[in-house]
Formats: structure tokens, C-alpha cells, sequence
């Protein structure tokens, strides 16, 4: 399969789970699944491990993740027995940037957060997508006004590989009665107002009423809040 076209057609149809496999057998062994552990990637880490699809299984370790991160990826672990490949970012790269402007210099203006963005989680993400040619991840369409002009199948110029995203159309409500009839561990965050959970220091709780991502580096202007991961343009 050389395009996206190809791969839109061939996963037509297919539920899910099917998806999942059809790729994997596919694309065997060049195939990842990134997991922040949120909402709807434990979703879609249960999909893998339950029903043994060979997909390597990634997240990005970024040293400053919440307690209730950590809980849930040591459960994860515990309850499927599966894998979980954590990449850090480079010692020296992230020594020097604390070394000069300290722990927290994200706050001090957007260069020094993208910056900061780049070294604990852009240049690990290159290091674990190397290889690859199908990158697997929770995006759903809903989740951002940036996200609305992607699709469930597209390609990521800057990575040269195509990317899935198996629940794209998926409502945050069919992710939580999924997680609640298969009795898969979550990120307690979730039930106090943090839609979106990412470093602890860049991550607020949401008011009612606010957009999805408000509570992603809340002291920055409100349009195209995105780390860079998912950029689109």
C-alpha cells in the first residue's frame, strides 16, 4: 500500500478492531501507537493489548508528568502485562536549557515553551516514530477547532509517515461508556475537570464553559495551542 487512498479503502468498513489488525499485519513491525494515557488512549492501548495486535506501544516520558499519570501507566502495565516503551528526552539538551534558564522558563514567554516542548517531547517523538511508516493515534475531531480539517487517515509531511486515528469520530461520551463497560483504568484527573493532561506544570483543570484545551498553557494566547505533535500546518 503506497498512498492514502489505498489505506482509506482497504480500512472502509472494517470495525475498529479490524483496523487495527489490518495495519498491523500489513505494516508488521512498522506500526506505533503513542499513549499519553489519557481518556482516549487507554482506549486504544485496551484495543491493542486485549486483543493481542502486534503494535508497538510508546509514551513520552517527559520528567514532569502528574502522580496520577504515573499510577496509571504502572497499572496499565500490571493489568495487560504488555510492553510500554518510554522515550526520554536527551540529558544534554534538557541540562543546558535548565542549566541557563532554569525549571520553569516555559511560563516566561511562548519561544522558551516551545522550546521546552521540543527537547522533552518533539525530539523523543522523531526518535520513536524512526522507522515507522504508521503512526497510531487517540486524536478525535472534536477535541480542538485546529483538528477539525484533519481526517481519520492522513499523512504527516513532517514525519514522512501516514497517520491513524482509530476513534476519530468517536464522542468524548462513546470514550467513556467504552472505558466504563470494558472496566479499563483511567487518569482520575479526568473526573476533576482536566479534559486534556499533559505536563503538570503546563495543565490546569478546565471551568465549565471553557474550550477543550484551556487548560493547556493557559498563560499563552488562546488560538493553536498545540505542542507540535499534531501541528498541521
Amino acid at each position: 500500500m503506497e498512498n492514502l487512498e489505498e489505506i482509506k479503502a482497504a480500512l472502509a468498513g472494517l470495525s475498529t478492531i479490524d483496523k487495527l489488525k489490518f495495519l498491523a499485519k500489513q505494516y508488521a513491525g512498522r506500526i506505533i501507537f503513542s499513549t499519553s494515557f489519557g481518556w482516549e488512549d487507554q482506549v486504544i492501548t485496551h484495543l491493542i493489548f486485549a486483543n493481542n495486535i502486534p503494535i508497538k506501544v510508546f509514551t513520552l516520558e517527559t520528567g514532569r508528568l502528574f502522580p496520577e499519570t504515573y499510577y496509571v501507566w504502572n497499572r496499565t502495565l500490571e493489568i495487560y502485562n504488555k510492553p510500554i516503551h518510554a522515550y526520554y528526552p536527551q540529558n544534554e539538551l534538557l541540562q543546558d536549557m535548565v542549566n541557563v534558564k532554569g525549571p520553569n522558563s516555559f511560563y516566561e514567554s511562548v519561544e522558551n515553551r516551545k522550546e521546552c516542548c521540543y527537547i522533552r517531547k518533539i525530539e523523543p517523538l522523531k526518535r520513536a516514530l524512526k522507522g515507522n511508516e504508521i503512526w497510531i493515534t487517540g486524536i478525535r475531531a472534536d477535541q480542538s477547532a485546529n483538528r477539525e480539517d484533519m481526517h481519520d487517515v492522513e499523512w504527516d509531511e513532517g514525519n514522512q509517515l501516514v497517520k491513524f486515528h482509530p476513534i476519530f469520530d468517536w464522542t468524548l461520551e462513546d470514550v467513556k461508556t467504552f472505558i466504563k463497560e470494558n472496566n479499563i483504568v483511567y487518569n482520575t484527573l479526568h473526573d476533576k475537570g482536566f479534559p486534556s493532561i499533559g505536563c503538570a506544570p503546563c495543565t490546569r483543570a478546565v471551568q465549565p464553559g471553557e474550550d477543550f484545551r484551556a487548560g493547556r498553557w493557559w498563560w499563552e494566547d488562546q488560538s493553536k495551542k498545540e505542542c507540535g505533535l499534531h501541528a498541521t500546518t
